[in-house]
């Protein structure tokens, strides 16, 4: 006799159905698994023979075989457990064997019967929903299956629940949904004195998703500001919300059944390996741009970054996903994440400060500022100077402006560029290509004029000569222009660094 239920192997946020298949045949007692199964799935047959032992039930002395098939699909993690267990008391006709087809299934069991949580249950309730599936999770995460829309979810706290569920001795209710989080609490642009040419390039950033460098002497301000930078962006869209989750459900960092109703800013120690970044290591997990995605990556201190690590961004930060190919797997996950770097101008942090500069300057800067390849620079729309604040506009009384003032004037701009990109599959300038802004952009003939002189002039590529129309199409819209003037084509090179011209 064979018994099937459903599980689910990941590859990225790409979840393939698994069949536990379970068979008992006649012959020396043993209990084999195969199916290209790693360390944690082999040692599953302990824990479900603890289990089994807890409930008051043995293994009989058969044969058992479970096989995960597709069988040439490598599986991973601890969420096998309950799958095989249910499918094995299914084969020894504890549960009526038809029982547990309709279900896929997700859950670590204790040695006690306990079910366990476990990485990834949203994307595998998403997946179970998708193949028209029920889904048993464990109880502490049943709240977080209920967000992927399935109403068939039985959330239990042991084996012992399920058993006695499917023997029709108790019901399992349907998971309580638990209470959406209050808004988050953002710092304020409020709280920053002085520093308006950069207050301009954050609002230019926030309004077209456009990639942010911050050079300048320490303690001018650089991480104030791009701490501030989440409390002016729009907020997540329901898919955009779910998208995230997914991801962060997968890296186990959902806690207590809560979406990521935020948008993520991470900020990465300078110490981070390339894996850490970009995503990879023994079980391919997300990395850093991914837990960013839909939010911000901030990166303090970009010269003191592994030189392979920062070239590894270069991809990702075109396309909006990255693939980690490994020797037995290949997965891609999502990456369209906003850059905010900040940098000291050169190692000592105060090239140009009379009395401070060491004795290499200007040398040091040349060297330090060389840690940045020119291609990565090239994708970075927006490269800015910040310098230090004066002692007279430190203790200036007069009021700033808040976040909520320049979050208004961005989500307009937002709606103002969205009828444009209306059916295009895009709602930011950031992600508009050559041949896109080529029909939308509407630049005016002086602004075109302006556009070729400083191309000359400044050597631009083909990839900074686009930005410098993505970054004044943003500007346009902040104004409600139809069209690109030269007006707005000076204003965005002048947020080009001057040090380095790309």
């Amino acid at each position: 006799m064979i018994s099937t239920t459903h599980t689910v192997a990941f590859a990225g946020l790409h979840a393939l159905k698994i069949s536990t298949e379970v068979q008992l045949t006649n012959g020396l007692p043993a209990f084999t698994i195969v199916g290209l199964a790693d360390k944690a799935i082999a040692e599953s047959r302990e824990r479900v023979r603890a289990a089994f032992h807890s409930m008051g039930l043995s293994l009989p002395a058969k044969h058992i075989t479970v096989n995960l098939a597709p069988a040439d699909v490598v599986k991973e993690g601890t969420h096998y457990d309950l799958a095989i267990a249910l499918s094995l008391m299914a084969a020894m006709e504890i549960i009526p064997i038809d029982s547990i087809f309709p279900y896929l299934v997700m859950g670590e069991l204790g040695l006690d019967g306990s079910i366990r949580p476990v990485s990834g249950i949203l994307p595998g309730s998403v997946a179970a929903h998708r193949f028209q599936l029920g889904f048993i999770c464990p109880k502490d995460q049943g709240s977080e299956a209920l967000w992927s829309g399935n109403q068939n979810i039985l959330a239990a706290g042991s084996l012992l629940n399920l058993m006695n569920h499917f023997k029709g001795r108790q019901i399992l209710p349907l998971p309580t949904p638990c209470p959406p989080l209050q808004e988050t609490s953002y710092l304020d642009l409020k709280d920053i004195k002085g520093q308006e040419s950069a207050k301009r390039a954050l609002e230019i950033a926030a309004a077209g998703g456009h990639n942010l460098l911050m050079m300048g002497p320490p303690g001018s301000g650089k991480s104030m500001l791009a701490a501030r930078l989440p409390s002016i962006l729009p907020p997540m869209t329901s898919e955009e919300i779910l998208e995230v989750s997914q991801i962060h459900s997968i890296a186990g960092l959902l806690k207590d059944g809560h979406l990521v109703n935020h948008r993520p800013f991470r900020a990465p120690h300078h110490s981070a390996s390339t894996p850490a970044l970009v995503g990879g290591g023994l079980k391919a997990k997300p990395g850093e741009i991914s837990l960013a995605h839909r939010g911000i990556l901030f990166l303090d201190e970009l010269p003191e970054f592994n030189r392979s690590s920062l070239e590894s961004l270069r991809q990702p930060l075109e396309t909006g996903v990255v693939s980690v190919a490994r020797a037995n797997t290949h997965v891609t996950y999502p990456a369209r994440f906003q850059l905010v770097a900040a940098m000291n101008p050169c190692r000592c942090g105060y090239l140009g400060t009379s009395g401070h500069e060491c004795s290499r300057a200007p040398r040091c800067a040349e060297e330090y500022q060389a840690k940045i390849s020119g291609p990565l620079l090239d994708r970075i729309d927006l490269q800015i100077e910040v310098p230090a604040v004066a002692p007279w506009e430190l203790s200036q009384k007069k009021e700033t402006e808040s976040s909520q003032e320049v979050l208004k004037r961005v989500l307009e701009a937002r709606e103002f560029s969205r009828h444009r990109y209306q059916g295009k599959g895009i709602d930011r300038n950031a992600d508009a290509d050559g041949v896109l802004l080529e029909e939308t952009a509407h630049l005016t003939d002086k602004a075109i004029s302006l556009l070729q002189k400083a191309a000359e002039k400044y050597m631009l590529s083909a990839r900074g000569y686009h930005r410098i129309i993505r970054v004044a199409r943003t500007i346009a819209d902040l104004s409600f222009s139809d069209e690109v003037s030269d007006y707005h084509i000076s204003e965005a090179l002048s947020f080009r660094n001057p040090l380095r011209r790309n």
